[in-house]
């Protein structure tokens, strides 16, 4: 596992992973600069959780998985 997978820019889910960072700061943002009832705080606070799972899972499949035009690992 190379952390340095993680910058691709040509493939898609490296875009997805940076907006779905970017989503999650804008609504930890939007929870602190707003006042906001307590129903929208939960559900702006489950979107920006969401996002940070999605966003993690978007890196750990961006390491895992080889780059394009680089060979698999052998066993």
């Amino acid at each position: 596992m190379k952390l340095r997978r993680l910058w691709q820019p040509r493939n898609p889910l490296f875009w997805m992973m940076v907006m779905f960072n970017v989503l999650s700061s804008v609504c930890s943002w939007a929870m602190r600069a707003f006042p906001l009832n307590m129903p929208a705080l939960l559900l702006i606070g489950g979107v920006a959780l969401m996002n940070v799972v999605f966003g993690l899972l978007a890196a750990w499949k961006l390491v895992t998985e080889p780059a394009p035009g680089e060979n698999p690992p052998t066993v």
